[in-house]
């Protein structure tokens, strides 16, 4: 299977890294990072709040030559940069070439949404609406995310996700599981930060855990599942044990 994959392995240059002292290299998951050799279509990264998910997610994609709030290479603008430069010290080893690339980046959508207004408007770029699908603006955050997929994303492509579920509902992650599966069907490859029970069930997934240094965990030992379980069994215990 890692013979199909557009990306086999993620190497941290340790020796070129001047100090371990400073963001983002002082956080436990870079600081312990080697190399991480992915083997299935679709990885998913999971854990905590501030383990730096997003942070290494976004070095990735700035590796690829991607916008760091999102987009293809193409798009090159900036509302707040806040990129850190892990992706200076990381190598991405390839198999094979990706026909196109995409970074979707839930907290900045709507700066990317906005920007393709602009450039359809303003530099008169009409056929990015075919593209996909119209103005982004034109529907609901969520709709959005899902038309973004359906129109822009193609086979044979690496697509890189950052909490893609923070605008949808649990149908609509169904409905993105089956889009994801359809486009791995076709030879393109995912990787994902989230915290999604539904999405990290994928069959084709395999799941990294960045609570504990990258290590590969099965679904129902994720944290996210073990916690969604024991809540949705028992919500009216799990509150008396929250609130009292």
């Amino acid at each position: 299977m890692d013979n199909d994959l557009i990306i086999k392995e993620i190497t941290l240059k340790r020796d070129d890294v001047p100090t371990f002292d400073r963001y983002p290299f002082n956080l436990d998951v870079v600081k312990t990072f080697d190399r991480l050799k992915l083997t299935k279509p679709v990885t998913f990264f999971v854990g905590e709040n501030g383990t730096g998910k997003s942070t290494f997610i976004e070095a990735i994609a700035v590796s690829l030559g991607l916008n760091a709030e999102g987009g293809t290479q193409n798009f090159n603008f900036t509302t707040n940069n806040t990129t850190s430069d892990l992706s200076d010290y990381l190598i991405l080893s390839t198999y094979n070439r990706a026909k196109t690339k995409f970074f979707l980046r839930a907290e900045s959508f709507y700066n990317f949404s906005t920007e393709l207004d602009r450039l359809v408007t303003e530099n008169e770029y009409t056929n990015l609406y075919d593209s996909y699908g119209g103005s982004l603006h034109s529907c609901s955050h969520g709709e959005s995310f899902i038309k973004l997929v359906q129109n822009r994303f193609t086979d044979h492509g690496l697509y890189i996700l950052d909490e893609p579920e923070a605008a949808l509902s649990p149908m609509r992650q169904m409905t993105l599981l089956c889009l994801i599966d359809e486009l791995v069907k076709e030879g393109s490859q995912f990787i994902i930060a989230t915290h999604s029970p539904i999405l990290i069930s994928y069959r084709n997934g395999e799941i990294r855990d960045l609570n504990n240094n990258f290590k590969k965990i099965e679904y129902k030992d994720t944290e996210i599942y073990q916690t969604y379980k024991m809540y949705l069994e028992d919500p009216d215990a799990m509150q008396q044990r929250l609130f009292d």
